[in-house]
């Protein structure tokens, strides 16, 4: 009986000095830098955003918060390597939709967005802008269905490329509506709605940002932006709801999320210090400058948000036959 007690205490005495260890853990983290990986490469919205909020961390904790580009497969090579990493908080993975697409959109990803990872927040949103080249002769979305429909096959529309954010609503217009409408993928925002501009792709889904000055000195007209509300550099266009279609709603947006298995209090500890810097003024002057919100929700929101992605887009991916290697 002895032995088993003393067995007993032993344990309670591991077990205490273990939750202990955890609660130092997370009380001192972080004691040395901290690698933010981006699957893209430099320039782009998910790599600004990090930065953003990789200078912000820095100054919070007085510790290093650095970039980790990691470009290729449409953000798939970086996601492996975040999810392949040790789950020490001591790597993290700054993404886009591309992490809840991916999956469907190729035959082998490479991760599992639920499985492999723990979501820590969602960081910021930015609606997709319908737009049209100014020689196109519709000024409301109505208009523009009743065009396509009245030409079948005749009109195409521009997207940064097969599988983002803006391609997946455009095929979610296109199919809601029962539209034919080709898509012509281009190699990012810029040349999508330069494409645009020139007539040579009469309709535009984009990001806002790369959209915004074109819109604003004429060379875009834009029909309407399928968030859920108006865009606040665009507060005299409608959301698509406005215009008479609400099944059409979509956005870009950035992420941070973890390795599986990182400690659920240093996940709580990144959480509040994301969702303190995005109050911060500057941060929201910036990223109000890129045309996006920032957000910074709990991680229990950012999975339910996660889950709710998949399954709109898994069947928008299905229902266009999309695949992307």
């Amino acid at each position: 009986m002895k032995k088993y007690i003393v067995a007993a205490a032993c344990f309670i005495a591991a077990a205490a000095t273990s939750m202990a260890a955890n609660t130092a853990r997370a009380d001192d983290w972080p004691v040395r830098p901290v690698k933010m990986i981006v699957g893209f490469a430099p320039g782009g919205p998910t790599d600004l955003f990090a930065r953003l909020i990789a200078q912000s961390l820095t100054q919070q904790t007085g510790k290093n918060f650095f970039i980790e580009n990691v470009p290729g497969a449409g953000g798939n090579v970086g996601a492996v390597r975040a999810a392949q990493s040790a789950p020490d908080g001591y790597t993290f993975l700054v993404t886009g939709g591309n992490i809840t697409n991916n999956p469907y959109l190729f035959s082998h990803a490479g991760y599992d967005p639920l499985k492999d990872f723990e979501a820590v927040t969602l960081g910021s949103s930015t609606p997709v802008v319908l737009a049209v080249s100014p020689s196109v002769p519709a000024h409301t979305v109505k208009e523009l269905v009743d065009l396509i429909r009245s030409e079948p096959g005749k009109f195409s529309f521009a997207s940064p490329g097969t599988g983002t954010p803006p391609q997946l609503v455009g095929s979610l217009f296109a199919h809601a509506l029962k539209l034919d409408l080709v898509h012509v993928p281009f190699g990012g925002g810029e040349p999508a709605v330069e494409a645009t501009v020139g007539g040579h792709t009469p309709i535009s889904f984009g990001a806002l940002a790369p959209a915004l000055p074109l819109i604003k000195s004429g060379g875009l007209r834009a029909l309407a932006v399928t968030g859920k509300e108006r865009a606040p550099t665009l507060p005299d266009i409608p959301t698509m709801a406005e215009a008479g279609f609400p099944e059409v709603v979509g956005a870009t947006w950035t992420a941070v999320v973890a390795p599986a298995g990182t400690p659920k209090d240093i996940i709580a500890k990144l959480n509040g210090l994301i969702v303190a810097g995005l109050a911060q003024p500057d941060i929201k002057a910036k990223l109000a400058a890129m045309a996006y919100v920032g957000i910074g929700n709990s991680p229990q929101e950012c999975e339910a948000f996660f889950k709710s992605e998949m399954a709109t887009w898994s069947k928008v991916i299905q229902d266009a036959g999309l695949h992307a290697e």
